[in-house]
């Protein structure tokens, strides 16, 4: 029974590898769909969303299975109710690709940005990608987990955030509403795509540690 039981632990792990993964090259597409206006990449994204979903709903379903039909104990039932709590924060990811993937659909065939701001956006997409392709490594080893290094990502993140929400202020009503509206619903997914990076590498510090670190500062 046991070995039976780390053998579904595995799969769920592998699962959510699978849906993290997934939900990376949503991001990746995303990013270049809006820097590049390109309406294809911003269609696939949105249809790829249903697969996130349906992934998702697997690995909870799996998760509340394991927590009913074994209930697991000590370190097993950390395991467990990490991979249910994660399973729901990637799915989140991938519902935050996919907000960016629609504005830029939305305002295809112009570019959803300005061209001045075209650079921080570049960044904000490079740092949303690693720390998305941090947690498929970390669910995947969970050993190897750097959750320092993760929260700098989004320190960075942070910082290209409200970088430009400033730059948005200090143009002083230079750009239409329905542009800086946009800019700021932008930057405010990718700054929301890390922070549920962060909230999955801190639920797998967890399972590895058996302690809550609470975030720096």
């Amino acid at each position: 029974m046991r070995e039976l039981f780390q053998g579904e632990l595995a799969l769920l792990g592998r699962a959510l590898a699978d849906m993290c993964a997934l939900v990376c090259t949503a991001m990746e597409q995303a990013s270049a769909a809006l820097l590049d206006a390109d309406l294809h990449l911003a269609e696939q994204v949105i249809t790829t969303r249903t697969e996130i979903g349906y992934r998702g709903e697997r690995c909870e379903e799996h998760a509340r299975a394991l927590l009913a039909l074994q209930a697991p104990v000590a370190k097993d039932l950390r395991v467990v109710v990490s991979g249910l709590r994660a399973s729901e924060r990637i799915s989140r990811m991938g519902d935050l690709a996919c907000h960016i993937a629609h504005i830029a659909r939305l305002r295809h065939p112009r570019p959803a940005l300005p061209p001045e701001l075209r650079e921080p956006f570049t960044r904000m997409s490079a740092l949303a990608l690693r720390a998305g392709r941090h947690v498929e490594q970390t669910v995947a080893s969970p050993a190897g987990i750097s959750l320092p290094a993760m929260r700098r990502m989004d320190d960075e993140l942070d910082l290209l955030h409200r970088e430009v929400l400033e730059r948005l202020r200090d143009a002083d009503g230079a750009y239409p509403v329905r542009a800086g509206i946009d800019v700021a619903l932008l930057a405010r997914y990718f700054e929301r795509f890390a922070d549920q990076a962060v909230a999955v590498t801190r639920q797998l510090d967890y399972v590895v540690t058996g302690q809550v670190r609470q975030p720096a500062g």
